[in-house]
């Protein structure tokens, strides 16, 4: 097996657990928070999505689905325009609402799939290009796209862990 055929699976396994959390849970369900600081699962994907989908445009060197496709507008959010997430205080993640799981899906998708041709169009010479000098040693692009994998699982696993939690209280 490939490298980039590993990777391909590890995003898919990503995608799984994402559509098993999202699916089904209601807008009061998706924004809920289970103490003032806790993340939500909206949230927890946008976030994970966010993540993916600026790391990827950026070792691709193009654009970030959030902006080429319209989801900024269609989350609409009061953010900076170019927020992640990352760092963000409790206060500006409960600002990350969603009216239904339809478009945490509808963008987590669009990511995906962009993230599953770009893996997929990679060689293995590719994979060892360094992304980032900032680190020592340097991170390739290898070691960059499993970073994200990384977060990204960590976040749907959260994810599926706040949504068992809201079943548990009924």
């Amino acid at each position: 097996m490939k490298g980039t055929d590993v990777l391909a699976e590890g995003f898919g396994r990503v995608r799984e657990v994402v559509h098993e959390v999202v699916d089904g849970l209601s807008a009061d369900e998706l924004n809920a928070r289970v103490d003032p600081a806790a993340n939500s699962v909206a949230w927890l994907v946008w976030h994970l999505t966010r993540v993916q989908d600026d790391h990827v445009a950026d070792a691709a060197g193009g654009e970030q689905v959030w902006h080429t496709g319209g989801w900024a507008d269609r989350f609409d959010l009061p953010l900076p325009a170019d927020a992640t997430g990352y760092g963000q205080s409790p206060s500006q993640a409960g600002k990350v609402r969603v009216a239904s799981g339809d478009v945490l899906l509808g963008y987590f998708d669009a990511v995906h799939e962009r993230t599953l041709g770009f893996v997929h169009a990679l060689s293995a010479a590719e994979l060892d290009r360094v992304v980032d000098e900032g680190w020592d040693p340097p991170v390739t692009l290898a070691v960059r796209l499993v970073s994200v994998l990384s977060d990204d699982l960590q976040h749907a696993g959260q994810a599926a862990f706040v949504r068992g939690l809201l079943e548990r209280r009924g």
